[in-house]
């Protein structure tokens, strides 16, 4: 896929992907399942879903390191401040070739626009959260999000899912 066509792939995500509900229960369930999921596959992960407010869910599998935790954080932050993925924002940075930091000053300690961090909208509330994953590929962090939110929403992948990086 090129660049335009991830970035309109990602933009169908957001809008497909939305929750009628989203608190803590939901939130225990999402994380779960991308737990369950990344152990199944062997993924050396960390996992993290907040809201605005506060923190609902976070686990390091084995084989991730102590960096992931921030970068959870620092990729979460895109989201709760664009209300877009992570990655999507990383890619439409690339395109107009600048980063966040030359266009909105964000500093990179706390902005990370790569992917793994996905949008947790509510019908008829907008964004209220993010779930985050980091320790793989910035497109495979993604791509293991969007899953688990199809997975957990009964949608199917066909059309929705990004390809798989060659």
């Amino acid at each position: 896929m090129t660049l335009e066509q991830d970035i309109a792939r990602i933009a169908e995500q957001e809008a497909a992907l939305i929750f009628d509900r989203f608190g803590p229960d939901e939130a225990w369930r999402l994380g779960s399942l991308l737990r369950d999921m990344a152990i199944e596959k062997g993924l050396p992960v960390a996992i993290g879903i907040r809201l605005h407010s506060m923190p609902l869910f976070y686990t390091a599998l084995p084989g991730s390191m102590p960096d992931n935790e921030d970068w959870v954080r620092r990729k979460s932050n895109v989201v709760l401040r664009f209300f877009q993925s992570s990655y999507g924002m990383g890619l439409k940075m690339t395109r107009q070739e600048t980063t966040l930091e030359a266009k909105f000053s964000l500093p990179i300690a706390d902005y990370a626009p790569h992917g793994g961090s996905f949008p947790i909208k509510v019908n008829g509330a907008g964004c209220i959260g993010a779930v985050t994953v980091s320790g793989l590929p910035q497109r495979d962090d993604h791509r293991l999000v969007v899953e688990a939110l199809l997975v957990m929403m009964g949608k199917s992948s066909d059309g929705l899912q990004l390809e798989q990086a060659s």
